[in-house]
Formats: C-alpha cells, sequence, structure tokens
C-alpha cells in the first residue's frame, strides 16, 4: 500500500482539494500546518494518480509531493491510535469499535468509515464545546443544519443533545454514507437526515443554528454566498472551527460584514473556532 502526499500553500488549499476530489473521488486525508495543507491518498501501487497529474492539480501552489509504502495492514492498525474523546462532564464521542467504561450522559459511537472524523481532531473538539455550551445554556434546541459533516460527528451530538431536525451534509458520497449509518448506529436517524451538497454551489438550509467545521476559504465562501442571499434568511448561530488561530481575524472580519460577531471562542494549539451571532 502506497501514501501519496501532496503539499500546498494553504491559501490555494480549496483549488488543489477540489482539483485532487476529481482524480481521486474516494476522498482524501487532510493535516494542516502553520505554512502548508497536506492532502493524502492510499492505494495499491499502480492504482494511484500519476505524478504529472498530481501535479498539474496542485499547479503553482505546490510545495512537495512525497510516496510512502505502508504495511499491508495499515487499515487496521490507524484504529489502534483513535481513544475515546471526552467533552466537558456530560458528552464523549468514541470509535464503534473502542471498548466501552467512557461513560457518559451523551455517548456518540463512530465509524468513520471512508470519510473524515472521530471526534479527535481539535477542530471537532472546538466545534462539540461549543455545542455543549448552546444546550448547557438554556431550554431552546433549534434545527441545525452540519455543513461539511464528514462521519456525522457534529449532527449526531446535537442530535443527542436534543436539537433538531437536523440536515447534515457533504459534498463527498462517502461521508453521506457514514453520517447515515452512523446515525442509524446511534438511534438517531430519524432526527438526521444526510444529503450531497456542494456549499460552493448550492446554499444549504437555513436552520436557526449552523454548524461548519469547514477551512478558512470555504467559511469564508459561506459567508460570501449568505450574504448574497435575496431572501435574507439567514441562520441566528454558527459555530465555525476548521480554520488556524492565524485565520480567525479574517473570518471574523468576513462574518462582520454581514451581521455576525463572535460570542464564544476557542482556541486550540493551531486550532481555533468560535460562536457567531447575528445582530
Amino acid at each position: 500500500m502506497i501514501r501519496l502526499a501532496v503539499r500546498c500553500e494553504p491559501e490555494l488549499a480549496e483549488r488543489v482539494l477540489a482539483e485532487l476530489v476529481e482524480l481521486v473521488p474516494g476522498g482524501v486525508e487532510e493535516e494542516r500546518g502553520a505554512d502548508y495543507v497536506e492532502f493524502a491518498i492510499y492505494g495499491p501501487p499502480g492504482e494511484l494518480p500519476e505524478l504529472p497529474d498530481i501535479e498539474v492539480a496542485a499547479g503553482e501552489g505546490l510545495v512537495e509531493i512525497e510516496t510512502t509504502e505502508i504495511p499491508d495492514d495499515w487499515a487496521d492498525r490507524w484504529r489502534d491510535f483513535h481513544e475515546p474523546v471526552r467533552i466537558g462532564d456530560r458528552l464523549v464521542v468514541q470509535p464503534s469499535w473502542a471498548e466501552r467504561g467512557t461513560a457518559a450522559e451523551v455517548e456518540v459511537v463512530i465509524d468513520p468509515g471512508r470519510a473524515f472524523g472521530t471526534g479527535a481532531h481539535a477542530t471537532t473538539s472546538i466545534c462539540l464545546e461549543l455545542l455543549l455550551e448552546l444546550a448547557e445554556a438554556g431550554p431552546e434546541r433549534p434545527a441545525v443544519a452540519d455543513l461539511g459533516t464528514g462521519s456525522g460527528v457534529l449532527a449526531i451530538a446535537a442530535a443527542k443533545l436534543g436539537f433538531g431536525p437536523i440536515r447534515a451534509c457533504d459534498h463527498e458520497s462517502p461521508a453521506v454514507e457514514a453520517a447515515r449509518a452512523n446515525a442509524e448506529l446511534n438511534g438517531v436517524s430519524d432526527t438526521v437526515e444526510a444529503g450531497r451538497l456542494n456549499l460552493r454551489e448550492t446554499d444549504p438550509a437555513v436552520t436557526p443554528l449552523w454548524l461548519a467545521n469547514l477551512t478558512a476559504p470555504l467559511l469564508e465562501t459561506v459567508a460570501t454566498r449568505l450574504g448574497a442571499r435575496e431572501d435574507g434568511a439567514r441562520p441566528s448561530r454558527l459555530i465555525v472551527s476548521g480554520l488556524l488561530a492565524t485565520e480567525r481575524d479574517r473570518i471574523v472580519a468576513a462574518y462582520a460584514e454581514i451581521g455576525y460577531s463572535p460570542a464564544s471562542e476557542r482556541v486550540r494549539g493551531d486550532w481555533a473556532g468560535m460562536l457567531l451571532e447575528a445582530a
């Protein structure tokens, strides 16, 4: 098995990802650093895209391409690194194969399949903390749209915290499939509806609360499309993350232009997230 990694400049990551997804519809792994974004593709020799195709896809934003041979049992071994994630005193997210014993009032069990997300990434944890903060602030549990749902962690957590109905959307079919399967696994498939949606082309349903764990460029696209809506409909609150702490100010500025301001914020290492409220 081969891991082919493409590093590019952060400001061009969205464009590079869009091109890579055309070459590898099954999805890619993403890692972000202070001055780069790395997308990784896994596959047997001879089944990965050719290097010239990768170079064309990355274009002028390319920093580095690296191929690494990995053990044949990688698909099983990667599970060893995923541990249950506890959020506050009430919520725990754990992979489906983990031994139980992390009892919590709200338990979210996730099998990511070919989608991104077991709840361990800092940006997901930030979103879950802010969501739990909202749930504990008062009795209101409005309808939710989870933008870029991945394996459905946020949507399922919201459902188990009493929010709903919930629309979970993602542009990748494996993510939608994983979100549906995980909603059923957690007994919330009657509350969580998952479907495909390209946020660059189509506006999501307007609900009182949006969850948007996305990259900074895509968060800016969402803000632009939201501000351009002719009907003026918009969520009263958004939980946004997926951005580097150094990108915080530009995201705040993008949403300030359409009438939102931060009500609560979190920083975890290099990553940041916030709860935005409409004026």
